[in-house]
């Protein structure tokens, strides 16, 4: 869980959308955690598939793209790990053949079984974009299926600042997304377990005395989201994809340059957010272990 994403270059906190462009050979990454984090998908699909996969009537179309979209680009993008001859797809760490032409899976449930990301796909709606479909395995503390067939602004309902402040740029953004202008972002979280699939955790409020300022670096995580967003060139919809990172804020705060940027983030960030995200419950011993790490050297 090496760190590849450090997302807190902007200080102080901010709620924004902060889009970036996207090489479209850099849509999709391949590490070394891929064969667990497929298998670890398969195995939630076996206990609940109707906790990580949902998809609306109508949605049919987009699906397929998005399944004949990936299935292009990663035999191109990474022909050490994936192959395609006919329907039929090898995905070389879990040494596996999938029929991209089983019909007894939806094709955006089987294209979420390829990849490490998860995906969402919004279709445009009559004020907004509705999510349609979506194979959610590794959720940031939300409820995949309570959110399906709702658009942006309800989706994001319980997030501190949206309404005001990212709701009508959103919606304006989803309009105006071009096939050949794909973007991505980067969110963060401090989390306290290192599980992949977190579906619920917001708006804790009961510390844990057991974090302190001396075992912090161990006893959490950061979290980093990266999310993408491109036009899909035929059904007009947008993909979502998420792809979760997670390192041991030990190895995060590194330097005490980078233990300052992660302090002066979490002492920033408003109330309402570190309530939604339950920094709250341990941000004493949070600040204590980055300010030694920052005064270090």
């Amino acid at each position: 869980m090496a760190l590849r994403y450090f997302p807190f270059d902007d200080q102080p906190y901010r709620i924004a959308m902060g889009l970036m462009p996207l090489k479209m050979d850099d849509w999709i990454e391949v590490d070394s955690e891929l064969a667990a984090d497929l298998r670890e998908k398969r195995r939630l699909s076996a206990v609940d598939r109707q906790a990580v996969f949902r998809a609306e009537p109508g949605s049919e179309a987009g699906q397929r793209e998005v399944l004949e979209l990936l299935a292009a680009h990663l035999p191109r993008r990474f022909p050490k790990t994936y192959r395609l001859a006919g329907d039929r797809f090898w995905i070389a760490p879990i040494e596996e053949w999938c029929d991209l032409a089983a019909a007894e899976m939806a094709p955006l449930e089987l294209a979420g079984r390829l990849v490490q990301e998860d995906l969402c796909l919004m279709q445009a709606a009559a004020e907004s974009y509705n999510l349609t479909a979506a194979s959610v395995c590794f959720p940031t503390r939300w409820d995949m299926p309570s959110k399906i067939g709702r658009p942006l602004a309800q989706i994001h309902q319980p997030v501190p600042g949206f309404a005001a402040r990212l709701a009508r740029p959103t919606d304006r953004f989803f309009g105006l997304i071009k096939v050949e202008k794909p973007v991505w972002r980067a969110n963060w979280s401090l989390v306290d377990d290192p599980a992949l699939h977190q579906p619920g955790g917001h708006f804790r409020s009961t510390p844990d005395p057991t974090i302190t300022a001396a075992n912090a670096g161990e006893r959490l995580w950061l979290r980093v989201e990266r999310q993408t967003l491109r036009r899909l060139p035929r059904t007009g919809g947008v993909l979502f994809t998420i792809r979760i990172y997670r390192t041991p804020l030990a190895e995060v705060a590194g330097t005490p340059a980078r233990a300052g940027a992660i302090l002066a983030a979490v002492r920033t960030m408003p109330a309402a957010m570190q309530d939604y995200k339950s920094v709250a419950v341990f941000k004493p011993a949070v600040e204590g272990y980055l300010e030694r790490r920052a005064g270090a050297g």
